[in-house]
């Protein structure tokens, strides 16, 4: 392992703090998975992009890292707590399928985003619906132990068994609003305001399509219950780091250690890492306000999700970011003037090979998803001059150490680029930090540029026509004027022109 001190900002203990796993060199790591009822918003992927950062800074350090992650495909309400509909089950209202089939279909989609944006999919990935058996296992001992109770045939965890129920929240009791909105009633079967249902037997809905036997009838789990069991059951019952976004801290994170560590009878999870909100001009990107982006509608628009990755590494993840057009097409600029740079790095086909080998990069495929290989902490690729390789790794180690700030990572990538050493330790400092950073910058220093077939048999009257309606697309791109460009594409499209958008511009073929 790299000599680094990973220091971590703890929601906990609302404070940056020296990591210590619970076991040497191994990290146990849980990420809140996505409720599987509509496509992800590219605020979502904030999240997931800079979780993914955390795992590959721990795993380029030198740790050992299992990570985990659910999917929620029941269970989870519309209001995050315990009111309002399944959201699954409005996910199936809405496409007129069933639960499982909207279950299955945005899991897939969500794994796609995930592979887009070069997302490192976890070790273990489980659904709610495949662990109801370990659920009903620990509501059983949370009821036996006294902090859960039978209401109205469903089950609750009792809050005031616990002396610091708020501890990661710093909110209290009388903060609670019960039925602030008209169509949110209150459910009378609790004992106290901040009690949540472990299990469903009855509820505000009768058609729910998931339901399960158990000891207190027919029905259903909370969505809390799923992530303290999915972690419990590949993990232990010691957790590292517990991920998620601001969002989950209250109730959601706070419910999980209250029945966790109920449960367990001691302290569950030592760290808790929390990524703030992507905002717009109008407040928090979200599904409930409708129109919100995702990678796909990004992609339509012409921008690779690389630079969307790029533009939220840019930032801390502590701090709210805010979209807009204009700032990502900055990123994107500087993206393109990154990647150029990269390509003119002088590596004969030779050093090209023997990194590739360093690296553990076999094909094109292995660059589709950087990140996904991770070299030794601390051994120097063939080629490269070792002490300019340490040094620098060393620094972008400390960097990303510091609270995961990408940041100053990537200031320490553009210092290489500018570093008095040979354009071969360039390259491979570049790969290594690809591996954390999986930004595409691989396939710009080690991909060999195909020849292109572009007009190839086509008549240069139609190549005319064809330049000239990219070239309005691009200025109707450049003024915002987006309906104008994909109706360009459009045009292009019924005359069997296809338009792709590549960061070196836009190329076309006829289909």
């Amino acid at each position: 392992m790299l000599d680094v001190t990973v220091n971590l900002y703890n929601t906990l203990g609302k404070r940056v703090e020296e990591f210590k796993p619970n076991e040497k060199g191994k990290v146990g790591m849980y990420t809140c998975g996505p409720t599987v009822y509509h496509f992800a918003h590219i605020g979502n992927l904030r999240t997931y992009i800079m979780e993914d950062v955390l795992e590959k800074t721990l795993r380029f350090i030198g740790y050992d890292v299992k990570r985990v992650m659910n999917i929620t495909d029941v269970g989870h309400l519309s209001s995050d707590g315990d009111t309002g509909e399944d959201k699954m089950l409005a996910g199936a209202k809405r496409e007129h399928k069933s639960v499982m089939d909207i279950a299955k279909f945005y899991t897939d989609a969500f794994k796609t985003d995930a592979l887009k944006l070069n997302i490192r999919w976890p070790d273990v990935v489980d659904p709610a619906t495949n662990c109801i058996d370990e659920f009903i296992e620990m509501i059983e001992v949370l009821l036996d132990k006294g902090y859960a109770y039978v209401a109205g045939e469903n089950v609750y965890f009792d809050t005031s068994k616990l002396k610091d129920y708020y501890c990661l929240s710093a909110q209290n009791e009388d903060e609670l609003v019960i039925g602030a909105r008209d169509d949110v009633d209150e459910d009378t079967n609790k004992r106290n305001k901040a009690d949540f249902v472990l299990w469903f037997t009855k509820s505000k809905f009768e058609n729910q399509e998931l339901k399960w036997e158990s000891p207190w009838g027919l029905g259903y789990p909370g969505w809390h219950i799923e992530c303290s069991c999915i972690s419990k059951k590949h993990l232990g019952e010691y957790l590292d780091i517990h991920c998620g976004g601001v969002d989950n801290i209250f109730p959601h994170h706070t419910n999980e250690i209250a029945q966790s560590e109920s449960y367990f009878g001691h302290k569950w999870c030592n760290y808790w890492f929390h990524v703030n909100h992507l905002n717009t001009s109008s407040g928090k990107m979200a599904k409930s306000a409708g129109g919100f982006l995702t990678v796909s509608s990004l992609e339509e628009k012409g921008y690779d999700p690389m630079v969307y990755r790029f533009f939220c590494l840019q930032s801390h993840y502590r701090k709210p970011l805010e979209f807009s057009y204009d700032a990502l097409d900055n990123v994107s600029a500087a993206y393109d003037k990154l990647i150029a740079r990269l390509k003119r790095l002088d590596v004969s086909e030779d050093k090209k090979d023997e990194l590739k080998k360093s690296f553990k990069i076999d094909s094109s495929d292995d660059m589709e998803n950087s990140g996904r290989h991770m070299s030794e902490a601390g051994k120097v690729p063939a080629g490269a001059d070792s002490s300019v390789y340490l040094d620098y790794e060393k620094r972008f180690a400390e960097a990303l150490a510091g609270d995961v700030n990408t940041s100053s990572a990537i200031t320490v990538l553009y210092d290489v680029l500018k570093a008095d050493t040979d354009d071969v330790t360039k390259a491979a400092l570049v790969l290594r930090f690809d591996e954390v950073l999986s930004i595409d910058l691989k396939r710009a220093i080690l991909a060999v540029e195909d020849e292109s077939d572009e007009g190839e048999g086509v008549d240069s009257e139609l190549a005319a026509y064809v330049e000239g309606k990219i070239a309005e697309r691009a200025a109707a791109k450049k003024n915002k004027d987006f309906a104008t460009a994909d109706a360009i594409r459009d045009e292009l499209a019924e005359k069997g022109i296809m338009i792709k958008d590549t960061r070196e511009g836009t190329t076309w073929e006829k289909a």
